[in-house]
């Protein structure tokens, strides 16, 4: 975000504006960006670096949301600082000013929650008008126009709307009760007419499968939409009377779980909070390490855009080019002939690769030395990162400065914060945070300030060594940090014990894919909730969508639910690319995805083969190949996982009505193909000879229109016919 100015210390003066509506309409867009998320999720990082500061694929988060609010019309901004307040100052001063968007740094470090901030912010009387309320670790590109006009047009007919909240679809796992985004599911009730908000829950306990609403809610609302399928965006346009209300409720702490929920039950002043749902844009907040891997993937995949490395840039970095297959490389790399960057990656500024490594769905960082045969899958790799030969680091999560000696194994889940030192050969076990410095002692609360104070009280930290052994030490927590005879040393840092969940939950919100025994234990036990017995297939025989008279509303119910299962089922496999998950924590996945939506093996048959052939398509174009070569080299690679779901002709022949109607539809570019593609189905028993006759013989009385691709194939399907004569002549 190049056009921006800070101004240090924030302004003073000027009253809210008044309650006349046409008053708020004149005034300039504002937004308040709160600089601290007011908790403890991102330590040890956190401790030496605000989280706003924390690179995104390369670039600052707070980058991502100034750009974000300048491209909708923002025109000043408050970013209020509390943690690092200095550094965040300095990064904005640095960014400078050459456009329209002011920026205007509010500087507190009495505020220990949001509510403190915004009720700073109402001290300093620099709020106007409506104003956008977001936190700095949120990526959207989504248009405001609409729902700011919503917004304003409601104000016009009742003063008490204050709020309109921004919310997605987000289909949580029945396994784990997460979205995507590593978030627990929120449970909220809506009205579908007026899309106010009557009902707000975002620490739903998932063992329960009920919810308690007050029964007023019920009487005096006809009809009620109750979602868990709908993620809060954190982006609110909110009415000067928000900060107000802080001010006035000092027990107003949590933006959600205090001031949402308190206006929602306050049946005396009858403030009233609306929902604007988003469809095809992207709004998302890093409130995790799962969130951090989750949108940096979306963002390197372009879901952002044009919040992308390509087109953002930041202080003085080279230009970033966009490569086939989704690389990204800056213009001043060294990169050894032999080294192999895979699909999905991004390589900084001045960063050297030497021979024989291997980069996949990684993002590393600027000045970085990786040196020979080092195998880096699925992690951050921040600045100047020193990784000797022979190393390893899976899905984790290296800070600036950090030196991993020769043959060190970084495990899943890891991370390593800023300047720590791996030993040679030392082994970092899964899940493990390691950090120069030893643990606060104060970490009891989820709403805490995250404030750099080495002086205050600490924890017992140990510190992190390895114990000596022939090949790959591990790290322990129980021997003195020393160096053996052969030099190799262990871990320079303090183990940082996990004081939220415990290591036993630490999946839940780490960068590492979930653990295939875990998916299993989670898959067991939903299967036990659901069947008394443990059968999947009572419950594939539970009815799907409630009685009702108008099959038109079945049916589109229906069809709602399909698409949004074919999506995340794209989406899903999509991850399975880029991340190499095996395809036996695939099928738990996809598995899960159908009992959430409570769906047939045949289903899954179609949106998996869509997900599959739509992997070729881009295969296709991004090299500028062969579509038919590129088919059959995914259909090869994924017809084992296909056959999993194929095990009936029914469901063969779900792939043969799915693979028309992607002919036909979305994906016309196999349409000259179909004969072509479908003897390959049937050589690699995707689908069987009688689903292929079955097909073709239900399409005899069809509508020419729906002949096209049974008259193509006609030769093909005349030699199974034939053949299958001649096996009869010869029994």
């Amino acid at each position: 975000m190049s056009q921006k100015k800070s101004r240090g210390g924030g302004g003073g003066g000027g009253a809210a504006a008044g309650d006349d509506p046409d008053d708020l309409s004149r005034s300039p867009l504002q937004a308040v960006l709160l600089a601290d998320s007011f908790t403890l999720k991102f330590r040890p990082i956190t401790l030496e670096r605000p989280k706003v500061l924390l690179p995104l694929v390369n670039v600052p988060m707070i980058e991502y949301t100034l750009s974000w609010l300048e491209s909708v019309g923002v025109e000043d901004v408050f970013v209020f600082c509390c943690a690092h307040a200095q550094q965040v100052k300095e990064y904005l001063q640095k960014a400078g000013s050459t456009g329209k968007m002011s920026v205007t740094a509010v500087e507190s470090h009495d505020a220990i929650s949001a509510g403190d901030a915004l009720r700073v912010m109402y001290g300093r009387g620099v709020i106007h008008g409506d104003f956008v309320l977001i936190s700095g670790d949120t990526i959207s590109n989504m248009n405001l126009k609409d729902a700011l006009q919503e917004h304003k047009d409601r104000r016009k007919k009742d003063p008490l709307a204050v709020m309109t909240m921004i919310i997605k679809h987000s289909k949580p796992s029945i396994l784990t009760h997460q979205t995507r985004l590593g978030n627990d599911e929120t449970v909220m009730t809506i009205d579908p007419e007026t899309k106010e908000l009557l009902y707000y829950e975002d620490k739903a306990d998932g063992s329960n499968l009920y919810v308690t609403i007050d029964k007023d809610i019920l009487a005096s609302n006809p009809t009620l939409q109750l979602c868990n399928n709908m993620e809060d965006c954190y982006i609110d346009i909110c009415s000067p009377e928000v900060l107000s209300l802080f001010t006035d409720n000092f027990d107003y702490q949590h933006l959600r779980r205090h001031f949402v929920k308190g206006l929602l039950v306050d049946d005396i002043m009858g403030y009233k909070i609306y929902t604007h749902e988003i469809r095809s844009s992207y709004a998302a907040r890093i409130d995790n390490f799962r969130s951090y891997d989750t949108v940096s993937k979306d963002i390197i995949q372009r879901w952002t855009y044009p919040m992308v490395p390509d087109v953002l840039s930041s202080g003085d970095c080279q230009e970033i080019k966009l490569h086939r297959q989704g690389i990204y490389k800056a213009s001043d790399i060294t990169l050894s002939h032999s080294a192999q960057i895979g699909a999905n990656s991004v390589v900084g500024n001045r960063t050297s690769i030497r021979e024989n490594c291997k980069v996949s769905n990684s993002v590393i960082g600027e000045g970085c030395n990786i040196g020979k045969n080092v195998l880096i899958h699925g992690s951050y790799i921040w600045d100047n990162v020193i990784i000797e030969d022979g190393c390893k680091v899976s899905n984790s999560l290296v800070c600036d400065g950090v030196h991993l000696r020769a043959g060190a194994i970084v495990e899943p889940g890891c991370i390593l914060s800023f300047k720590v030192e791996v030993g040679k050969n030392v082994v970092v076990p899964a899940y493990s945070k390691v950090a120069l410095l030893p643990q606060p002692s104060n970490e009891d609360s989820d709403e805490e300030l995250e404030y750099a104070d080495t002086n205050s009280g600490v924890t017992d930290s140990p510190p992190f060594s390895s114990m000596r052994a022939p090949d790959h030490p591990t790290v322990s927590d129980d021997d003195d940090l020393e160096a053996s005879e052969t030099g190799t040393c262990g871990v320079v840092g303090y183990i940082w014990g996990n004081v939220d969940t415990g290591i036993h939950e630490e999946w839940k919100q780490s960068i590492a894919p979930i653990p295939k025994d875990k998916l299993k234990e989670l898959q067991h036990a939903a299967s036990f909730d659901d069947n008394d017995d443990g059968s999947e297939d009572e419950f594939d025989n539970h009815p799907t969508v409630p009685d009702q008279d108008d099959d038109s509303d079945i049916s589109a119910v229906e069809d709602d639910d399909y698409s949004k299962f074919e999506k995340e089922v794209q989406e899903t496999f999509q991850r399975a690319l880029d991340d190499g998950i095996h395809q036996d924590n695939l099928i738990l996945e996809i598995n899960a995805l159908r009992l959430s939506y409570s769906l047939q093996h045949a289903d899954c048959a179609g949106a998996l083969f869509h997900s599959v052939m739509r992997s070729a398509l881009v295969a296709a174009q991004s090299i500028n190949g062969s579509l038919l070569k590129t088919t059959a080299e995914a259909l090869g690679k994924w017809k084992d996982l296909l056959r999993n779901y194929t095990k009936s002709v029914d469901e063969e022949m779900e792939i043969l009505l799915k693979f028309e109607e992607m002919c036909q539809e979305n994906t016309k570019e196999f349409s000259p193909l179909f004969s072509k593609i479908l003897p390959y189905l049937y050589d690699k028993e995707v689908v069987s000879e009688d689903a292929i006759l079955r097909w073709a013989e239900e399409k005899e009385h069809a509508d020419e229109s729906d002949k096209v691709f049974v008259k193509q194939s006609e030769a093909f399907i005349q030699w199974l016919k034939e053949a299958e004569e001649e096996d009869e002549d010869e029994e």
